[in-house]
């Protein structure tokens, strides 16, 4: 585990539902129905609740589906945290489609709701970088940068926790961290 920004942005590996933090960014897909990945790992460990309230989110709020780089706020069903803040990440195209600025985006909603909703802790996957195919060093720097800039202007959350699949995932993280914060 490593600690960044007086210890308010650490990161760890290991299963993102099981952690008891005050909400899960969950990386998901427009429809907002679960899928595969993060996405369906939560759907699976909150139970029926999450998805009811995502219904009710698509038949009211948005109907066409909920836009790459935007964010929700659903209770978190049986999982040991209070929320899941639903955000949809983009799909890569080669970097020519504004991927970079949504993936951001994508970052930057989930931390404004999680700051106006008082959540204290919260933990995010890795956005984008499974099935969707954004390249992991860029989008490890988007996020470590997305992430600091907002936790150096905002006091909540009080603590940002980056959660990998793998250790190996995490020292990639870590990798491209490093190196974008010699380049900045």
């Amino acid at each position: 585990m490593d600690n960044f920004c007086s210890g308010r942005l650490k990161t760890v590996f290991g299963d993102i539902t099981c952690l008891e933090v005050d909400a899960v960014v969950n990386a998901a897909n427009s429809s907002l129905l679960g899928g595969g990945g993060v996405d369906g790992a939560i759907h699976r460990a909150g139970g029926p609740n999450i998805l009811a309230e995502c219904r009710d989110i698509r038949a009211h709020r948005y109907p066409d589906g909920l836009p790459p780089g935007k964010a929700v706020l659903t209770t978190a069903g049986d999982m040991p945290s209070d929320y899941i803040i639903h955000t949809v990440g983009p799909i890569w195209h080669g970097g020519k489609t504004n991927e970079r600025e949504v993936l951001a985006s994508a970052y930057q909603n989930s931390l404004n709701l999680a700051s106006e909703t008082g959540i204290k802790k919260l933990a995010f996957p890795a956005i984008s970088t499974g099935i969707y195919g954004f390249p992991k060093k860029i989008a490890a720097t988007i996020a470590y940068e997305t992430i600091i800039e907002h936790l150096k202007k905002n006091s909540l959350p009080r603590e940002v926790t980056l959660v990998f699949f793998s250790e190996h995932d995490e020292q990639s993280f870590l990798s491209a961290v490093d190196k974008s914060r010699l380049s900045v």
